[in-house]
């Protein structure tokens, strides 16, 4: 007879936002759960409709959340009374992006279940974290419905609990290390053969507010001694993309839309130019490529804390966003050409994945086991359509 306790149920869930890196994050700790406890029934619950061509573990399941309003407060319920997760790993948005998730974490708690939330290295600089963090009362709010907070980063590079976590939050947080995903077995180079000079890439995420950078950068690649590809934002505006292939074509850049593996092209790279996200960064760094990064400033200015972090460790080249152009960009891929990539290794505890798994079956092991349904997975897609629908 089957031991029950041996089978565990984990949700992980990424709101429905602009970009790929929470979905990302959540793709690669469920791997490294996965790895370490197979017999576990591993769900990743998004809106993001590129996630399956970002590599899903084999022992894990995507359901991508139906209709056109995706964090429909009922749907999010639904899928965690029909699922009945003993955790549920949260990326980032505890409450989600617009409060949708409320519900689900008080069914979840009533069931017998936990939630876990994951967090970057850096939530925001001080007035950030108190506008949108604590006058908010969402430091506050944790605590009450949240075991354990997980920070996806290490306190001697960026320390967001010693910069003003309250007491009772920073309690229940420990720090993982960074969440770096691997390269795919499968993985094929989607990008133009090497043909002799060295090739530098820039991407902007999945948003279409990275457009002025990967603007800029096509100027400062026509004409210049290196072999230049942009990858614009999955999330782009046609006409953003229309525009931005145009011009490229016209310098002789080379274009694509999406990569759905691009940190696996990385080592393949003599230079990349970012902005200043948590995965291109922290997979940049892992692959030593050298790094141009023009960070974001706006809404919150934790991508421009990041970088200048990075850069005080040597991990990247900082071009602060009120100086970009196309000229000091161009020099900036030309000295991070001439410095070449680090012998040193990356300087970055890259071990979070494994981590945040054993924090979670940790947590697991706190709450009572559900019994064994492999069909639950499979025909929670069809069932959240009807709730969406209703």
């Amino acid at each position: 007879m089957e031991n029950i306790q041996q089978i565990r149920r984990f949700l992980f869930y990424s709101h429905d936002g602009l970009g790929l890196g929470h979905v990302r994050r959540n793709l690669t700790i469920a791997r490294a759960l996965d790895d370490v406890a197979p017999e576990a029934s591993i769900l990743v619950l998004t809106g993001a409709d590129e996630t399956e061509r970002l590599g899903v573990p084999p022992g894990v399941n995507v359901v991508r959340l139906p209709g056109p309003h995706r964090s429909d407060q009922r749907v999010l319920a639904a899928a965690v009374e029909i699922f009945k997760p003993e955790v549920v790993l949260v990326d980032e948005h505890p409450f989600g992006s617009g409060g949708e998730l409320g519900p689900a974490l008080e069914i979840v708690r009533a069931s017998g279940g936990q939630a876990v939330l994951g967090l970057p290295d850096v939530l925001d600089d001080a007035s950030g974290v108190e506008l949108e963090w604590r006058s908010r009362g969402l430091f506050d709010r944790i605590p009450q419905h949240y075991e354990r907070v997980l920070v996806y980063g290490q306190p001697d590079i960026l320390d967001p609990v010693g910069d003003g976590f309250p007491d009772d939050l920073a309690r229940i947080t420990s720090y993982c290390g960074y969440v770096v995903s691997q390269p795919l077995d499968t993985h094929q180079s989607t990008l133009r053969p090497y043909k002799g000079r060295a090739r530098v890439l820039a991407t902007a995420g999945g948003g279409d507010d990275g457009f002025a950078l990967l603007d800029a950068f096509v100027d400062a690649a026509a004409d210049a001694g290196w072999d230049a590809m942009v990858v614009a934002g999955a999330h782009w505006p046609r006409d953003r993309r229309n525009q931005l292939r145009a011009r490229a074509q016209a310098a002789g850049v080379s274009y694509r839309k999406f990569v759905p593996s691009l940190p696996s092209e990385f080592a393949s790279l003599d230079a990349l130019v970012s902005m200043g996200g948590y995965n291109t960064l922290a997979e940049a760094a892992a692959s030593g490529v050298p790094t141009v990064c023009i960070p974001r400033v706006g809404p919150s200015r934790g991508q421009l804390m990041r970088a200048r972090a990075f850069e005080s460790l040597g991990l990247l080249r900082l071009l602060e966003p009120d100086d970009l152009d196309a000229q000091l960009l161009r020099e900036e891929v030309d000295a991070a050409l001439a410095e070449g990539r680090r012998a040193d290794g990356p300087k970055l505890d890259l071990g979070g994945d494994r981590r945040a798994a054993h924090h979670l079956l940790e947590v697991a092991a706190t709450c009572p086991a559900r019994a064994a349904d492999d069909d639950l997975a499979r025909d929670l897609s069809a069932r959240l359509a009807m709730v969406a629908a209703s």
